[in-house]
């Protein structure tokens, strides 16, 4: 599991059929000291995440884990939203 930041929404015209109920969202990656690492990738969001909040997501294979669907084309999943962090 990676952290990172919320930090815009994608929209789409069209989406592959199993994920038209789900948003996709901007994620920026980031340490457990908030500072930026990466560049900022596209996931599907499962929580409920909303711009500006800090989550915790999956990435490669695992990502389609928390869809309700066997197959689908993502490779990063919004699995988490993070209250605190205690470095």
């Amino acid at each position: 599991m990676f952290l990172g930041k919320v930090i815009g929404n994608v929209w789409a015209t069209r989406k592959y059929e199993t994920l038209k109920s789900f948003k996709m969202l901007f994620v920026q990656p980031i340490n457990a000291n908030y500072e930026e690492v990466g560049e900022p990738l596209v996931a599907i969001d499962t929580v409920g995440a909303g711009t500006g909040e800090t989550i915790f997501y999956i990435t490669a294979s695992e990502a389609v884990i928390p869809l309700p669907v066997d197959m689908a084309p993502v490779d990063a999943s919004i699995v988490g939203i993070v209250d605190t962090i205690n470095n």
